[in-house]
């Protein structure tokens, strides 16, 4: 197994990568969806139709297998590797993965919000999803953090 450690490594990143893009994309759709309820009919019919259409096609095409794909080739590296074992003993790597959850608690309120915006049930502002935007961006930036410098107390600089 240690042969393909690096592919599989690779593979982990690059959806990883998708799964983070899919999330700032969903959520940049969820803006324009309850800024569209604003606007003039026929406008605002036409632009939530055209935005559910993206958000679905994104959500369940690009998001979702991206999570799944990520965690399955993190699973992969962690538990059928000599490094990932070794990892799995460290303290950086248990905050890093209270991170990923985090990161999942994230991604299904965004489906929450998501199935809500398919019914057209808008309950929050754009501004509150623009804020909302940023708590992907904070687990990004501790996640690499700690990635790169291995340590359980250096993201903070990652977040501040």
């Amino acid at each position: 197994m240690e042969e393909y450690y690096n592919y599989i490594k690779s593979l982990h990143l690059i959806f990883v990568i998708t799964w983070f893009a899919g999330l700032f994309y969903i959520v940049r759709l969820f803006v324009y969806h309850a800024e569209a309820k604003d606007k003039p009919s026929p406008e605002k019919e036409i632009l939530i139709k055209q935005y559910q259409l993206m958000s679905y096609r994104l959500w369940y095409i690009i998001t979702w297998p991206s999570a799944i794909l990520a965690s399955v080739f993190a699973f992969w590296m962690l538990f059928f590797t000599t490094l990932g074992n070794a990892w799995l003993q460290m303290p950086w790597m248990h905050v890093k993965l209270g991170f990923v959850f985090l990161l999942y608690l994230y991604h299904l309120k965004c489906h929450q919000i998501f199935l809500q915006l398919q019914r057209n049930e808008i309950r929050h502002t754009s501004a509150f999803f623009r804020i909302w935007n940023e708590g992907a961006t904070l687990i990004l930036f501790a996640v690499v953090f700690l990635v790169i410098l291995k340590d359980a107390l250096n993201w903070i600089y990652g977040v501040i």
